[in-house]
């Protein structure tokens, strides 16, 4: 591992302290990249990401993505996690919190939309960052494309009707601009590039000349990733400020529910004996969350002030943390080569 890839968590937390600290000098800078979006889709967010993926991409080989429907566990422990677990454990957990834990602090109704909030998250699975964390832990590229695009085709019909059920509401508007441009732009875009960039450097004849140009792409990579934690922060600088204590509370069921969904996945993931490689990416796609699609939905359903919209919001915040060190502990239980 390079230096970068090495000392990840500590760039990190510098990233996340300086995020805040910029945010909270140059308000007017963020707000301005802030407002650099599309369909609730922050343009530079979005290449940073692309940054990110773009390297994972280029070690997909299309000859062998024919052969995952030879192991279909993996794919179908993400899919069990992703729709018939996550969503409702935690709607659970935000109830048992704002509803009885946290009842004390937090009025009813912002203690109903911290609870929506965090049932958006939990029906909204990761789609962009999915591919980083596999990256980081030695993923199956081939392997976790298909995960991630199953995961996509599903989310456009589960979506709303899952979360119509857990909100009690009778209609969930989908913003479909939001979910087709992400689409386009963490997966369809970047895969394209991919693609291209591999054919070009296979056609050199030169077997090594793909691992050589990830290798030196990966540290460029790397510091995607820790952009996107400064502007993040940045963003929410003020509000990190401005009210830490509720945003405390709204992280503590998200962080447990991150967690319990991990290890959830990777019991299940030992009991049907998935290699590292899939195990991994499996367990991470279940635990990591497509923020802009809750976010988006969130503000149309709940107003852009809304406790729903900071709950998802919190949801950014914690995710980047808490799934660094799950991909630490990916990393750390690979099995020793013999």
């Amino acid at each position: 591992m390079g230096l970068f890839e090495r000392f990840l968590t500590v760039w990190v937390a510098l990233g996340i302290a300086a995020g805040v600290a910029l945010g909270l000098v140059l308000p007017g800078v963020f707000k301005l990249i802030a407002s650099l979006e599309i369909a609730h889709v922050n343009l530079v967010v979005a290449t940073l990401i692309w940054v990110m993926i773009y390297p994972m991409m280029i070690q997909i080989d299309w000859s062998a993505v024919k052969d995952v429907g030879k192991r279909p566990r993996g794919l179908v422990l993400t899919l069990v996690v992703n729709w018939l677990v996550k969503p409702f454990t935690m709607a659970a957990l935000g109830v048992l919190f704002f509803k009885h834990l946290f009842a004390p602090w937090v009025d009813p109704q912002s203690a109903n939309e911290y609870i929506a909030g965090m049932i958006l998250l939990g029906v909204a699975p990761c789609t962009a960052m999915v591919f980083v964390w596999s990256q980081l832990v030695k993923g199956d590229a081939n392997y976790t494309l298909v995960q991630v695009s199953v995961n996509d085709l599903i989310m456009v019909v589960a979506f709303a009707p899952i979360a119509a059920f857990l909100l009690g509401v009778t209609d969930v508007s989908v913003p479909w601009e939001t979910l087709l441009l992400s689409t386009v732009l963490y997966v369809v875009l970047p895969l394209l590039a991919g693609m291209a960039t591999r054919r070009v450097l296979a056609g050199g004849g030169d077997s090594g000349a793909i691992n050589t140009f990830v290798a030196r792409l990966k540290p460029w990579s790397v510091v995607g990733l820790i952009a996107t934690v400064v502007l993040l922060f940045g963003f929410q600088a003020e509000t990190i400020v401005a009210c830490p204590g509720v945003i405390g509370l709204i992280a503590v069921p998200l962080i447990l529910q991150t967690y319990g969904i991990f290890f959830i996945s990777w019991w299940a993931a030992r009991r049907l004996k998935l290699p590292h490689d899939v195990a991994g990416p499996a367990c991470l796609i279940g635990t990591s969350n497509f923020f802009e699609l809750a976010v988006a939905v969130a503000i149309s359903l709940f107003g852009l002030h809304s406790g729903a919209a900071l709950a998802t919001v919190v949801g950014v915040l914690v995710e980047v943390p808490v799934m660094l060190s799950l991909v630490a502990m990916v990393n750390a239980w690979r099995p020793k080569a013999s």
